[in-house]
């Protein structure tokens, strides 16, 4: 006899949906019976990439002003009927690898941090519906950050960990967990160009790495499988990092 489907029934957001870990994602979540709405920029197609794709529906919308999302999960409320797994990751990237905590890295966690918690607090209403409401945000890829950026990348995921855990204790009493995943070097279309022009740096994430790879979309995907599941269901406030094993600096 069959394992049940984990998710069966549930309904997703996935935010940058359209390619790289938000299409894995999307695509990981609709094999266990969820139906996701993969949200990407306005001139992504997103919408004809999944058109024959059954379980998934693209969202070309503007989802990097905070602002703005309370509108796009209105859309998207209506369009799922209702809000059961949010998995928020906002497609930001810096001009150039950052090798160093200062004012352009504490400034694109604020602008994280603000479309996460707007993000959340506009499908709080929605998910307090739902029997198991489940937010995972998404950490920045090890290819945002230089070969020497290691203080930074840190820096960058304990700024992800204070949101999370607020919207965790924010969220616990109606049942929702919170929780984040943190990539290292993960082969997106953006890392993938990145390390194009970079090829110390995709050496570094390669010999900085237990496993001696990058990793795959479909790595961190299969991880947020596991946080929007029944198997998560007491673990909240919490991060992964899934980056293959660091070898001793």
């Amino acid at each position: 006899m069959a394992d049940p489907l984990r998710l069966y029934g549930m309904k997703a957001i996935v935010t940058s949906g359209g390619s790289g870990i938000g299409e894995a994602t999307a695509r990981t979540l609709i094999k266990q019976g969820a139906t996701v709405l993969a949200v990407d920029d306005m001139n992504s197609g997103v919408e004809q990439h999944f058109a024959n794709v059954k379980g998934i529906d693209g969202l070309s919308a503007s989802f990097r002003e905070a602002d703005k999302l309370p509108l796009l999960v209105q859309q998207a409320a209506e369009k799922l009927g209702e809000i059961d797994i949010l998995v928020n990751d906002f497609g930001l990237r810096p001009d150039a690898p950052i090798d160093k905590i200062g004012e352009p890295l504490e400034r694109l966690l604020r602008v994280q941090a603000d479309l996460i918690l707007s993000m959340c607090r506009a499908s709080l209403p929605h998910m307090k519906k739902s029997p198991a409401g489940r937010i995972i945000n998404m950490g920045f890829l090890r290819s945002c950050f230089a070969a020497d950026g290691q203080d930074a990348f840190s820096f960058a995921e304990r700024s992800l960990a204070n949101v999370t855990r607020a919207l965790a204790a924010e969220c616990g009493e109606y049942g929702i967990t919170a929780n984040y995943i943190q990539p290292g070097a993960v082969m997106t279309p953006e890392s993938r160009e990145v390390f194009r022009k970079n090829k110390t740096l995709r050496d570094y994430c390669i010999g900085a790495s237990a496993a001696r790879r990058v990793g795959e979309p479909v790595d961190i995907a299969k991880v947020a499988l596991f946080l929007a599941s029944d198997d998560a269901v007491f673990v909240s406030g919490t991060g992964i990092r899934v980056d293959g094993g660091r070898v001793a600096d």
